[in-house]
């Protein structure tokens, strides 16, 4: 055979001439892939935020058609003038306006925020932009609503034979210290109400004395309130004096002047005043018991787990350190269990279908050649978590389906150009020339093999709408990971068979067996064990796939090799046989 290179594929014959550097490619993907995949966020599904943006506005004492006249058409007018708003509604009830307004899917919900808030602003200087009762103008309220960010992750129960008051200074103090967590948005108390200064007027003294409720209003008004004294000037330093006058204490209300005409009235001459608990806004319930709940939402795209963690942590450290023995605290609603389970379900599906595909490819190729292509199995995908994390993807629902999904698919490349590789080095080609030249021959019918299986989902991510940003992870991922395969395929197999490939297997001896499996096996106890005592799952992963491999080492040897030997010289044997005397009978009967 001549040693003349006929055919190559340029990025292969790179890979196999400088291997060193493939090498360390191949280091920086597995190192880099187990950093992106602990380092991922994980949830349950993905966050879809949508561009809509909610402006909402309180106008107490005005019935709903005023509310509509004076504040939710003119904001409305304005905001059909802004580009891009594709959907405008609105809701306008008494006292309150509420206005959805929708734009295109490429305008950020930051930019439509601040167009809205320009409107809003625009139509507020107007001479007649209603006023509250106090004086000020309406303010609208402008938000966007995530939806991941208001889906609570965790509900922490407080209970206990302690006073509402008491239960609630013990929420407040976990809520201080929770939402200081960068993961954690909001940490909301329910089931404990805020308290109130009530001032009972006794109607038929305050007739008596002859003082009108604007009098108290008044009077209260400006007792409570914190005025500026000036300016004074010490040793060339400008200090500015103020003069307190809030009320701390509800019983200095009573000594509040509500009259000095005809002799001088108090407030405690006809009215009552109390500390009372604000009309119940939030209840919340644990088996059917009152509870004082805090509810917990994390920001968006922080890990799930490792919030619930941070937040385990704090509780524990406030049971031991703060609380005291009679308060209850329990935890519900955990999201992050439910997350932690599904992702683990689908990675053991992964490594099990990498298994399984391992045992298949040993069956049909030789144990060498399933080797070769069962490591493109977890190279494709380390790359793949590398360029989902740099992508800012989290690791949920959608991303490990497709990742499930790819696995099958990804080892065709892998096969192809170990197989084409094999064949010509069978037909007297040097191990390099094989692998140069057989890469060169396959490689661009695998890129258009890719291409038409990737095309086959692309509309998946044309889906417009809520649900298109929902499902656009899906063929996402598998781009990706049908990329990382061709990458890997082309590059790190190209470079493996033609350092590694042979053309006869050397039967393993049961000496060597025995040592190369024991050192497995008891490696891959010794991590299992170490995996349990720290609880670390990756080290438990590891350990039993070295385990498993031990295992399949003597499977190999006493099974797989004999029911491949029979299945390639008797099987297929036949099978040909078969054929051809079915073809040779087709021709008989036509002559």
């Amino acid at each position: 055979m001549s040693n003349k290179i006929t055919k190559s594929f340029g990025i292969s014959t790179w890979a196999i001439n400088n291997k060193m550097t493939v090498y360390v490619i191949t280091a920086i993907i597995l190192l880099g892939g187990l950093i992106s995949y602990y380092s991922m966020p994980r949830e349950d599904f993905p966050e879809i935020i949508e561009t809509k943006i909610y402006v909402s506005s309180v106008n107490p004492g005005n019935a709903a058609e005023d509310v509509e006249k004076l504040i939710t058409k003119p904001l409305e007018e304005e905001f059909n003038n802004i580009s891009g708003v594709t959907k405008i509604t609105s809701n306008t009830l008494q006292d309150y306006s509420m206005i959805l307004v929708e734009f295109d899917e490429d305008i950020t919900v930051d930019a439509a925020k601040q167009k809205v808030k320009d409107k809003v602003d625009l139509v507020k200087s107007e001479t007649d932009w209603p006023t509250m009762p106090g004086g000020e103008k309406v303010e609208p309220n402008v938000f966007d609503l995530n939806i991941a960010e208001e889906q609570p992750i965790l509900n922490i129960n407080l209970s206990g034979d302690l006073p509402l008051d008491k239960l609630k200074d013990y929420a407040e103090y976990l809520e201080d210290k929770i939402e200081r967590l960068p993961q954690i948005k909001e940490a909301a108390i329910r089931g404990a109400q805020e308290k109130e200064v009530e001032i009972a007027v006794d109607i038929y003294k305050m007739t008596a004395a002859q003082v009108s409720f604007d009098d108290i209003i008044g009077a209260v008004s400006r007792e409570n309130t914190t005025i500026s004294g000036g300016n004074i000037v010490n040793n060339g330093i400008k200090k500015n004096i103020r003069v307190v006058g809030e009320i701390e204490n509800p019983a200095e209300l009573e000594n509040v002047v509500v009259k000095k005409q005809d002799g001088v009235v108090y407030l405690k001459d006809i009215a009552t005043i109390k500390f009372q608990p604000k009309e119940a806004t939030t209840f919340a319930r644990e088996y059917g018991n009152a509870v004082v709940m805090l509810d917990v939402k994390k920001r968006s795209g922080k890990n799930m787990i490792e919030a619930t963690e941070s937040i385990k942590k704090i509780v524990k450290e406030a049971q031991d350190n703060y609380f005291p023995s009679n308060l209850k605290i329990t935890m519900a609603n955990d999201q992050s269990s439910r997350t932690i389970n599904q992702v683990d379900d689908l990675v053991n599906n992964i490594i099990f279908g990498v298994l399984l595909v391992v045992g298949v490819l040993m069956f049909f190729l030789g144990f060498r050649s399933a080797l070769f292509v069962g490591f493109a199995i977890p190279l494709s995908m380390f790359m793949s978590y590398i360029i989902l994390a740099s992508f800012g993807v989290t690791l949920n629902t959608m991303v490990l389906f497709a990742l499930v999904m790819g696995l099958g698919m990804l080892v065709d490349n892998g096969i192809v150009v170990v197989e084409n590789v094999h064949s010509l080095m069978s037909e007297g080609l040097s191990r390099k020339q094989a692998a140069i030249e057989g890469v060169g021959e396959i490689a661009w019918p695998i890129i258009a093999s890719t291409a038409t299986t990737l095309a086959a989902f692309f509309p998946l991510g044309l889906w417009p709408g809520t649900m298109g940003k929902f499902m656009i992870y899906f063929p996402m991922t598998l781009s990706v990971v049908l990329f990382s395969s061709l990458f890997v395929a082309l590059v790190i197999n190209a470079l493996i068979t033609a350092e590694f490939m042979k053309l006869e297997e050397e039967e393993m001896s049961q000496k060597s067996l025995i040592r190369l499996s024991g050192i497995l096996g008891v490696l891959g106890i010794i991590l299992v064990i170490f995996g349990f005592t720290t609880n670390t799952g990756g080290l438990r992963g590891i350990g039993n796939l070295m385990v498993f491999f031990a295992i399949m080492l003597w499977v190999y040897k006493y099974y797989l090799s004999r029911a491949q030997k029979y299945f390639m010289e008797v099987t297929l044997v036949k099978l040909e046989n078969f054929y051809k005397k079915a073809t040779l009978d087709k021709l008989t009967n036509k002559k």
